[in-house]
């Protein structure tokens, strides 16, 4: 018999496409959840009908992180290959076209906080726990960690963080900006289907667009961010049928029906 899922893919109106990982009881971020996790990226990548993208985990826990028990049997020479592929999964997600929300529940540690930092927005459950606890099993962030987290929540709370493998409340991650909003535990997923139909309502070539240049600009010069902003919003937007709707419904006084065209 094939193996169940560990990454569960659900379509819901507006082009909202939600990703469940399935990997009990704490959804580590096992070899197998990895590979389905790629195939799904793969497949949102190819769909150009997605507006966008929900992670969250199934059960009590969004991810505790990397499978240690698996790891304890892996061939050490073996780990840089291993950490690069995951490198280019996680990157392969945070440049998906469509903006991508994680939604947080029970535990993001380790691996898990690294993939929902690899996600553009997160909301977390009141009862959540964040943390990069690696260095207490010899280990340190290894899937990003040590560069997204810094560039989201600063030098000083990164080195904290990450120093001294201590988890924090979501009450705290809200305050430091590592997450965008906490809700009541086991309102995560509604939360963030809210804000990604939000998204999804609007048009979606000009908010990929804002999403690149973001993306783009944020590590150059503010110069360069600019003249990265300003040829995206000239190839991408100024071009895009969904620009002169936006318009006449304006000017109709009506919502607008945009195609991504």
């Amino acid at each position: 018999m094939p193996e169940p899922e560990k990454v569960a893919r659900k379509s819901e109106e507006d082009g909202v496409e939600i990703l469940i990982l399935k990997n009990p009881p704490v959804n580590a971020l096992s070899t197998g959840l990895l590979a389905d996790l790629d195939q799904r990226v793969t497949e949102l990548t190819q769909d150009p009908k997605v507006r966008a993208v929900i992670l969250t985990g199934d059960g009590q826990y969004f991810s505790a992180g990397a499978d240690l028990k698996e790891m304890a049997t892996l061939d050490l020479s073996a780990a840089p290959d291993m950490v690069r592929r995951t490198h280019a999964l996680f990157g392969r997600l945070s440049h998906l076209k469509a903006p991508v929300v994680a939604a947080i529940n029970g535990l993001a540690l380790g691996g898990g906080l690294e993939l929902a930092l690899a996600c553009d927005l997160r909301i977390a459950g009141e009862s959540a726990k964040l943390g990069a606890p690696e260095v207490n099993y010899g280990l340190m962030p290894a899937y990003g960690g040590t560069q997204r987290l810094p560039r989201l929540v600063g030098l000083a709370k990164a080195r904290e963080l990450i120093f001294t493998g201590t988890m924090i409340s979501a009450a705290e991650a809200l305050k430091i900006g590592l997450v965008n909003k906490t809700v009541p535990a086991g309102q995560e997923l509604r939360a963030a289907r809210d804000l990604a139909h939000t998204i999804a309502q609007k048009a979606p070539k000009a908010v990929q667009a804002a999403k690149r240049a973001i993306a783009e600009g944020i590590e150059q010069p503010l110069g360069a961010g600019i003249e990265a902003e300003t040829a995206l919003f000239a190839s991408e937007v100024l071009t895009s049928e969904d620009l002169a709707e936006g318009i006449i419904a304006f000017a109709e006084r009506r919502p607008p029906k945009f195609k991504g065209a």
